[in-house]
């Protein structure tokens, strides 16, 4: 299987001196971040916490530049923080830990050397080589052990006929057969497309007989994020009609018996969140979810927590005041609360929400982003990172976070990061924007500088205090411009995150209007400021961050140099090209019946006469989410047009790119294109 454990206990003392409370280089012996750095970077995440409270189990990735993949290592640390133990190393697309019922066992997916996809294994923290659970002919998207630990439910693609037990891959066709398709939504980033076999199924996976049984008798629908009822009776899941979430956004969820063949009931039926989460109360009598907005606001959702009782179908919101999206939640042991990640403008933070009230407590005030959550009895443990340092596992204390792990610590100590200062001015209709400011780390107040404002993606996200250390640096990108002496600005304009409901909404249907106001006041701000220098001003981002780009250089001309990444502006192309028909349908309309509104959100294309702005556009050759026709649209109306313009497609790169030389060199080009403009 090519899959390597490794039990290896590193004692605290070999780990302190990696601690920022240990001896540190000093500002001035301290370097800039370089590209090459992404080599060194550690992504350290999915923190899950042993039911006995003792282990915490997280992955910690790593950009491999031998094999150029990303490798992902097992690990875990006891909850004193004192035993540290890599469980696994040489992984690929291992992810999805999840500790038995016992504490004895951790299950994981890793994709084994030869293989072309993940497979379900498990191992025994206490030594031994992993194991293959159960081979199925399809992708695994998720899982969960039974209360007895003695069973799983694995949602997979395929059905009961593509079960395989034995660890042998069946034979790949010489010649692949043609795709059907049926669904309206028919195609994904890196999943490709989506064919009418492709519909997730949910198997019970029994661990002694290795036999995997169909749960349910459904055939006709798409199966996922199922979780057990605590006596192990039931399985509460999340249920749509088509291989992926319908295109009103409704989703089901379903309870079903858990035993083979079993009918299943519906419970209740929503508008589906950014990423679902069910869990149920400790008495089984609740089932906690996630709700979006109503289904018309498809892309701006702020995902609320909701409760239905199981035994009549009655649903109510826990915390109908809170007007800020709930990321992650955990029931209390008693049943009257929940501790959950809240996100907040430019923070996301832990919280306890009161059950019979509602009332939302923050816990910890600290500015700071978290990545991972999980909970255990009265033990809950965070992946937090902030802007100085990348995440780490923590536990959570009370109001008290505890820093369990230091994986980046060194190589952040060789580091001088820029400073970072939280930004608030008035866009053109007085509406109060807020930012980030990442100076350079050499930064002399008084001093005018070169100045690049790069742009969240989404628009559905944020910028926040936090550095992520990931496959899609963007935040950390905004450091690396930084070591190059740009001033670099984020800002969170209207459609973004974090400030409720009625911010993200008001750029429904009216994209490339209130966002460009928003991001161009930013500038505006740091040129009254006397920070930025008005002859060396740059713009750039990523997914809706290049479509904002394009929409910047199309509405303003006094920037020099542009970098629009996975981006798009000719809307109208995209309709049936990307992944996003469902929010068109939704938000603009079918375009033979609203030309005008495809036009108008179109506009950076059908007015790239007015851009002067040298860009550079970037993009994978086989992102479905943003296609990089997008890119090789707008690149060639401004060749047309004599602007300076490049093109770099990346070979068999999605939206995220997953090759670290590639991220590497996207990194490098767009600092060589800003210098090319920016440092004269």
């Amino acid at each position: 299987m090519a899959l390597h454990l490794r039990l290896r206990a590193i004692p605290l003392i070999a780990l302190a001196g990696l601690s920022w409370g240990a001896a540190q280089a000093t500002p001035a012996e301290r370097r800039a971040l370089v590209p090459e750095d992404f080599y060194r970077i550690l992504d350290v995440g999915d923190p899950q916490v042993s039911d006995d409270g003792q282990w915490v189990a997280y992955l910690v990735s790593a950009n491999d530049r031998e094999s150029d993949e990303t490798r992902t290592a097992l690990w875990m640390v006891s909850w004193d923080g004192r035993q540290h133990v890599q469980l696994t190393s040489g992984l690929k697309d291992a992810a999805t830990p999840r500790w038995s019922p016992d504490g004895l066992h951790l299950a994981f997916l890793a994709t084994p050397t030869g293989a072309e996809q993940a497979t379900l294994m498990t191992l025994d923290r206490r030594g031994g080589e992993p194991r293959v659970v159960a081979k199925i002919a399809g992708a695994i998207t998720g899982y969960a052990w039974a209360p007895d630990g003695r069973r799983l439910v694995v949602a997979a693609d395929g059905d009961a006929r593509a079960v395989v037990t034995s660890a042998t891959p069946a034979a790949t066709p010489k010649v692949p057969p043609p795709i059907v398709i049926k669904s309206a939504r028919f195609k994904h980033d890196i999943s490709g497309y989506v064919a009418a076999s492709d519909m997730h199924r949910l198997w019970l996976v029994d661990l002694e007989t290795q036999r995997v049984e169909a749960l349910s008798t459904q055939v006709d629908v798409h199966e996922d994020n199922a979780v057990w009822s605590p006596d192990g009776s039931t399985i509460a899941y999340v249920r749509t009609h088509e291989q992926t979430p319908v295109e009103d956004g409704m989703e089901d969820i379903a309870l079903v018996e858990a035993h083979a063949g079993a009918t299943p009931r519906l419970l209740t039926r929503i508008h589906g969140p950014n990423a679902q989460r069910l869990a149920w109360s400790p008495d089984g009598r609740q089932l906690a979810f996630l709700q979006g907005l109503e289904p018309k606001y498809f892309a701006y959702m702020s995902d609320q927590l909701m409760l239905a009782t199981v035994a009549d179908g009655s649903v109510r919101a826990v915390a109908p005041a809170l007007d800020r999206a709930v990321m992650n939640y955990s029931f209390d042991g008693d049943g009257q609360g929940f501790l959950a990640m809240i996100e907040d403008d430019q923070v996301n933070y832990p919280a306890h929400i009161t059950l019979a009230t509602g009332a939302v407590e923050r816990l910890v005030t600290a500015p700071m982003g978290i990545s991972g959550f999980s909970r255990a009895g009265a033990h809950a443990a965070l992946a937090v990172g902030t802007d100085q340092y990348a995440p780490e596992i923590h536990a959570l204390e009370g109001a008290t976070l505890r820093k369990l792990t230091t994986h980046n610590d060194a190589m952040l100590a060789e580091l001088a990061l820029g400073a970072v200062e939280s930004l608030k001015f008035k866009s053109r209709d007085g509406t109060e924007i807020h930012g980030l400011m990442v100076k350079p780390a050499n930064y002399v107040a008084g001093q005018r500088y070169p100045t690049v404002l790069w742009i969240h993606g989404g628009p559905n996200g944020q910028d926040e205090h936090s550095l992520p250390f990931d496959h899609y640096p963007l935040q950390l990108e905004r450091q690396l411009l930084a070591a190059q002496g740009y001033v670099v600005i984020g800002i969170n304009y209207r459609g973004s995150s974090g400030r409720g409901a009625a911010f993200q909404k008001s750029i429904y249907a009216d994209w490339c209007h209130l966002e460009v106001q928003d991001v161009v006041a930013g500038i505006d701000h740091l040129l009254a400021r006397g920070i930025a220098d008005p002859a060396r001003l740059g713009v750039g981002g990523w997914s809706y961050g290049g479509i904002l780009t394009d929409c910047v250089i199309a509405s303003d001309t006094r920037l020099h140099a542009a970098v629009s990444g996975a981006g798009s502006a000719n809307q109208l192309s995209m309709f049936g090209s990307d992944e996003y028909a469902g929010q068109y349908l939704h938000e603009i309309g079918a375009p033979w019946t609203n030309l005008p509104g495809w036009l108008k959100v179109s506009y950076a294309f059908f007015h790239a006469d007015r851009i002067h702005t040298p860009t550079l556009f970037l993009g994978g050759e086989k992102d479905f989410n943003i296609p990089i026709s997008g890119g090789e649209q707008m690149f060639q109306a401004l060749r047309t047009l004599n602007v300076p313009a490049e093109l770099v497609v990346y070979p068999g790169q999605f939206h995220i790119f997953e090759r670290p030389s590639y991220i590497v060199d996207r990194a490098h080009r767009v600092l060589d294109w800003y210098a090319r403009y920016l440092q004269q």
